[in-house]
Parts: structure tokens; sequence; C-alpha cells
């Protein structure tokens, strides 16, 4: 039986999240007079029990009005998505597929428990955008896609050992550790990193520009274990860029199975979310 947490203040609603560290929290922010809300609360229900793992939580508007007003909800319901403290989407209005989607998307594999144990962070795949990341020098057959799934195919380099790889996010994030997947002989082995480019580094720029951090990759290490970046470095990041230099065995092809950049979404309130509640923008109070 799904258990969903009511609300009663600020203080607890805050409580709630810090508890929750990077299990998801979905909340819905509703009302008793509002027909839509009622209408959804029941899936709402039903999904609490199906994705055990996550804290659903649920705001009633009136009585817990300094929430509503500085999470930005104007209408009912409108359910917001976070992470590690941090408001990671929102969806507005009673659309239980569109819920449940959003709810698939930031809920994480079973596999991406095993990033909750590196000292608070997660995978941080549900922030990337997709449609921003490129690689240079990938083959037709076995793109970029294939391995920031697990199991999804492998990414595969085209006309010689060297790849570029540009990740990018929707917002900024923390990055602590990499976990890469790769055949013994063919995963990489020098490994330059670079983050916050203006566009994708070329393979000149790559090799001459500094880095941020240089990775030596040994074979044990490309079996999906954490290696730790230097996470002073890569405190706020909205990009990274991954120079792969040459692969374990100095071959032509060097294959990335999995890619997995584990960190956590930076906990920012967006103050453009504020509503004034008392008085006009430049009153003073």
């Amino acid at each position: 039986m799904g258990t969903i947490k009511v609300i009663n203040d600020e203080n607890h609603f805050q409580t709630e999240l810090s508890n929750a560290s990077t299990r998801l929290v979905v909340a819905d922010f509703t009302a008793s007079w509002c027909g839509p809300c009622q209408r959804i609360a029941p899936i709402f229900q039903q999904l609490s029990t199906k994705y055990a793992k996550a804290v659903f939580l649920k705001i009633d508007v009136d009585k817990c009005q300094e929430t509503a007003a500085m999470q930005g909800v104007s209408a009912m319901p409108t359910f917001i998505f976070y992470r590690n403290k941090a408001k990671v989407d929102t969806l507005r209005g009673a659309d239980p597929t569109a819920l449940e989607n959003k709810i698939q998307q930031y809920y994480g594999s079973e596999e991406g428990e095993e990033a909750e144990a590196v000292s608070g962070h997660m995978d941080l795949q549900p922030f990337i955008t997709k449609a921003q990341c490129e690689c240079l020098n990938e083959s037709d057959d076995h793109s970029l896609e294939h391995c920031l799934n697990s199991g999804g195919g492998y990414l595969q380099s085209d006309c010689d050992e060297q790849l570029i790889i540009s990740i990018a996010f929707n917002q900024a994030v923390k990055i602590h550790s990499l976990k890469i997947k790769a055949p013994s002989d063919k995963g990489p082995k020098t490994v330059r990193i670079f983050i916050n480019q203006p566009r994708t580094l070329d393979f000149d720029l790559a090799d001459s520009y500094t880095s941020v951090q240089d990775l030596e990759f040994t074979a044990e290490e490309l079996e999906g274990n954490p290696v730790n970046l230097r996470y002073v470095k890569f405190q706020n990041v909205q990009n990274i860029q991954f120079f792969i230099k040459d692969n374990q065995s100095g071959s032509e092809v060097t294959q990335i199975d999995h890619l997995a950049i584990i960190g956590s979404p930076i906990s920012t309130t967006n103050m453009g979310d504020f509503k004034r509640v008392a008085g006009k923008k430049g009153e003073s109070h």
C-alpha cells in the first residue's frame, strides 16, 4: 500500500525534502474545492504504491499557502518533482499519463540505486538533455545515445580510436564521479575532461586546451565502478566534454558500453518561481 504524506506547513515540507535525500519526491499541490484534483487523487494513490521508492506528498494550498507561494504554484493540481531538494520538473493539470511519464523519467532505474551509495549522489541521466548532446567520430550504428542507458547497446568510434563526447544538462549539476563499462581491450584509456564550453571542442582544441582533469583508466576501472573526479572542480556544471585520446590496446576502435555520470543537481531556488505575496515589486514592506 503506497503511503502519501500529508504536509502540514513549510517546515514539515522542508523536512520531508531533506529526509528523502536522493530519492524522487512527487508533491501534489491540491485543493479540496478543485474537481480535477479530486479526480486524480486515486491515481496519485495508485502511483505511490507502484513507485514505492519515491516519496509522495500531498499539499493543500489553502492550508499551506506559504509553501504553495514559494514553489510558484498558481493552478491546481500542480505536481512538482524534486531530487536532492532541487526542483527538477513541474506538471500542471490532472493528466494521469503525463504524471506517470514524469515519475518514470526521474524515478531512476534499479541500477541507479547503486549510485545512491556514492555519498548521497545519483546517476544524473534524468538531467541530460539528449537533443544537445553530441559525439564526434561516433559510428553510425553505435552512437552516443546507446551508451547513455545501461543495456542500450554501445558507443563505438568510427575512423580511428579517438572520440569527443559532449553532454549537456537541463540544469546546473555537481559531478562527483564517473562509471564506465567497456571491454578491457577497446575501452578508453586516456580521457581529458572539460566543462562549460560554449560549443563542442574539435580534436585539435581538445588536445591543446587545458583540461579540468585528465584521467588514465585501467582495465579494472572499466567494469562500471565509480572513479572519483576532483569534486571541488565540478561544482557548477552545465555541460561536460570528454576527449578520449586512446584505448587500452592501442587499436583503431574504442568502445563504451555504458557511461554514467554520478552527482547531484544543485539545490537552487529559481527566483522567478517566487510569487510576490504582499505588495508589488519595488514597494518596501
